[in-house]
């Protein structure tokens, strides 16, 4: 009689017996042994994946969309976005897509969103249908927060295995990654930051720029910053050009003056408008506010950076349509997509006629400076024990 050991084996060699060859077994064995698996469990992997695929995969295609409102130069689609992607429009019609999406939380919130834990099967038709209309160097810019997992301290990677999963499942290119930092928010989770002070507030978000291509159409000449005083001050009294202890080797040629200096992939602005045309049309006509709003900062910068004027750009979650807002002013077309017929009848109020120059851009973020203490900027340098549970129960103090 075999034994437990014997058995073992006999079922792990299974899934690889059959009309493999040779090399397409060591080509298992050698993926899966990367990934710290068995051949079993890298293949029973990959079968629950492939699997969830198709669960996720409409199994009918979603109705097109109809058009809502539209303007010189773009449309406002109300409807399933899916059919956007799959019906509407045309393969490679598009040279950049910027979005949103509703973000995967823990807790719902009124706009809807999907669950962090089965937010890469929600998202995958949406990825395939952006691959579709997207043109080859066109690209792809999310903005993504992150969640905490229900009733711990620590944070779901399901924005990062969004990242994972585009480049290897649809074939992006990582661009490079942003992060979107957010001055106005405030401090939260409340359980963990205000009350039991165990962790720090969340106010960045991830912004992930992909390319079906390598080498996407770009400049960063269009997103070119204010010199920073101490650069002023360089360029005024001049400097010594050599090699740093870092290693890099300073010319004179960093003594140019240029129309302004690369920003970093550290965007920052706030989303906290008070008073806009927007804001006031909704109360006029009695329609809810989208409580969710991009910050117009956000896609102006990617549209100038990544799009020439006359050019389309898709935002597929549209909401309040601060995308095609941003794209009107900046002369390019733009294509918007939203589920909830109240939210575009606001979105109605960036696009009218009668607008002052000022209702074109975010005002409570255009051209302010922000600044950020440096991390050994400690105000009371407080001695308090650390808890001895990590703050796992809250203190009755």
């Amino acid at each position: 009689m075999a034994s437990r050991k014997q058995q073992q084996r006999s079922t792990e060699a299974a899934p690889l017996e059959g009309s493999l060859t040779k090399a397409q077994r060591a080509s298992i064995e050698a993926a899966a042994s990367a990934r710290g698996l068995t051949p079993t469990a890298y293949l029973l992997a990959l079968h629950e994946r492939a699997q969830a695929q198709r669960e996720a995969a409409p199994t009918k295609a979603p109705a097109a969309p109809r058009v809502f409102f539209k303007t010189g130069r773009g449309r406002a689609y109300l409807g399933d976005s899916l059919g956007l992607l799959t019906r509407t429009l045309a393969p490679a019609s598009v040279d950049l897509v910027v979005t949103s999406p509703p973000f995967g939380l823990v807790y719902k919130k009124e706009y809807g969103n999907e669950d962090a834990d089965r937010y890469l099967d929600w998202f995958r038709p949406f990825a395939a249908g952006v691959r579709r209309v997207l043109r080859e160097r066109g690209s792809l810019v999310i903005d993504i927060g992150g969640a905490w997992n229900r009733g711990q301290p620590t944070r779901s990677l399901y924005h990062f295995k969004l990242l994972v999963m585009l480049c290897e499942e649809y074939g992006y290119h990582l661009a490079q990654e942003f992060y979107w930092w957010n001055p106005a928010k405030l401090p939260s989770p409340a359980e963990w930051v205000t009350v039991r002070r165990v962790r720090v507030k969340d106010a960045i978000n991830c912004v992930w720029w992909l390319s079906p291509s390598p080498y996407p159409r770009a400049s960063n000449l269009r997103v070119l910053q204010p010199y920073s005083p101490d650069m002023q001050r360089l360029l005024r009294v001049g400097y010594r050009a050599k090699k740093r202890p870092s290693g890099h080797d300073i010319t004179g040629k960093f003594a140019r003056r240029n129309a302004g200096s690369i920003p970093p992939n550290l965007l920052v602005a706030g989303n906290n408008e008070s008073n806009s045309r927007y804001l006031r049309y909704c109360e006029q006509q009695g329609v809810p506010v989208h409580p969710a709003r991009f910050s117009s900062a956000i896609p102006r910068y990617f549209v100038r950076m990544l799009t020439d004027p006359g050019d389309t750009v898709l935002d597929p979650f549209a909401g309040s349509c601060v995308t095609g807002e941003v794209c009107e002013a900046l002369e390019r077309r733009w294509i918007c997509g939203e589920l909830r017929e109240d939210y575009l009848k606001g979105a109605r109020g960036r696009f009218l006629k009668d607008r002052g120059p000022q209702d074109s851009k975010d005002r409570s973020a255009e051209g302010r400076q922000y600044s950020v203490w440096s991390p050994d900027a400690v105000a009371d340098g407080d001695t308090t024990a650390l808890p001895a549970d990590g703050g796992e129960s809250r203190s009755r103090g």
